[in-house]
């Protein structure tokens, strides 16, 4: 004894929830594939203590490091990387990247 409109209803609802479902994992396969690639582009030019440095970076700071990576990234796809990036090197790209820390000095009176 049930009406047919909210049957219909209910099976449109099914439908648009299962469709979400797989937009959803398809995107995560999509982002997944993108951090495999990364990672594997990362580790053909990054020594493994400039990867661990970097690892360190991601903990601390996320934003700042996926920022870093996508640099490196570009710069080995447009072929202006010389050999293999060393930690020193890596040091070297961080302080110019990163901002300076500004001195704070607070005074009594």
């Amino acid at each position: 004894m049930e009406d047919p409109e909210l049957e219909a209803l209910r099976q449109k609802r099914m439908a648009e929830y299962q469709q979400q479902q797989q937009n959803q994992a398809a995107q995560e396969d999509k982002a997944k594939q993108f951090e495999m690639q990364k990672q594997s582009v990362l580790r053909q030019i990054l020594t493994p203590e400039a990867r661990d440095r970097l690892a360190n970076i991601k903990l601390a700071n996320p934003e700042q490091a996926n920022s870093v990576e996508m640099q490196l990234i570009q710069l080995a796809q447009s072929g202006r990387l010389q050999g293999v990036i060393t930690d020193a090197m890596l040091r070297e790209i961080l302080q110019q990247i990163m901002p300076r820390k500004r001195e704070i000095t607070i005074e009594r009176r």
